[in-house]
């Protein structure tokens, strides 16, 4: 028996109706009746079976990649690296702030979640004095003795209470305190100004060796004989190759520490 083409729309759209009605009432019973649809979500908080590296990065720009033109900075090579050379899972939690000095770093350790990510690290990463140390440039450009000296003693109290801040919130995870180099050695008084940086890394250095998993990682050699290749347009902040460089040698250093450099 034949079916003329009128019935048969209208079946079609009764059918059309029954289907489109069934899935609507899917869609709301996996929106809100679903048994995980509204379920917490999971708790960070290590477990035995939580087998990811946690790294959080804190500091200043340097941290933040500023210079990059890919956005990765220090830390995205950092990870690129360390991902050649194991097979763990990694979790990356960059906490780094454009302008941040030492006394900014040292509030924001107060905060409860910025304590929370802490506690979760394998490692951390920071960055900072830059801002502390060359203010723009003016600080080096115009610098007389006893204004240097007065910054850096302000800086090594904010330092040494940074790092007892990190080892009261993390006694366990190896921190790695990147040290400064010197984007104004190429000027009139590079030589003066590259004085100052090295005896302010050496000055952090001997706070952070106060300290149980504290490693201050040099960066002063790196760009020392190739300041324009690795400086960016601003001749202040790394260009992508000058962060690799970072990057690298910290992700060695990680390496290393974690036993799978031997």
């Amino acid at each position: 028996m034949k079916i003329n083409s009128v019935k048969m729309i209208a079946i079609l759209s009764v059918l059309a109706s029954i289907l489109w009605g069934y899935g609507l009432v899917a869609m709301v019973q996996d929106q809100f009746f679903h048994p995980t649809a509204s379920a917490p979500p999971k708790s960070v908080a290590k477990t035995e079976n939580d087998h990811a590296l946690h790294l959080v990065a804190l500091g200043d720009s340097l941290t933040r990649g500023t210079g990059d033109e890919t956005g990765k900075g220090y830390v995205g090579y950092l990870v690129d690296d360390l991902r050649t050379k194991t097979k763990q899972p990694l979790q990356v939690t960059n906490l780094a702030v454009k302008g941040l000095r030492s006394k900014e770093l040292v509030e924001q350790l107060k905060q409860l979640e910025i304590q929370r990510q802490l506690k979760q690290a394998d490692f951390v990463c920071i960055t900072i004095g830059g801002n502390d140390l060359f203010q723009g440039g003016e600080s080096l450009r115009n610098f007389s003795p006893q204004r240097i000296k007065q910054t850096e003693n302000a800086y090594l109290h904010n330092l040494e209470t940074i790092f007892r801040t990190i080892r009261t919130v993390n006694s366990q995870a190896v921190v790695f305190y990147i040290s400064l180099y010197n984007p104004f050695q190429q000027l009139n008084n590079g030589q003066a100004t590259s004085k100052i940086v090295r005896q302010w890394n050496y000055d952090s250095a001997e706070v952070a060796a106060r300290y149980p998993n504290i490693v201050a990682v040099p960066t002063y050699d790196l760009f020392e004989m190739h300041t324009n290749e690795y400086l960016y347009s601003d001749q202040f902040h790394p260009n992508k190759e000058g962060y690799k460089l970072i990057g690298e040698r910290v992700s060695a250093l990680i390496t290393f520490v974690k036993g799978e450099g031997k």
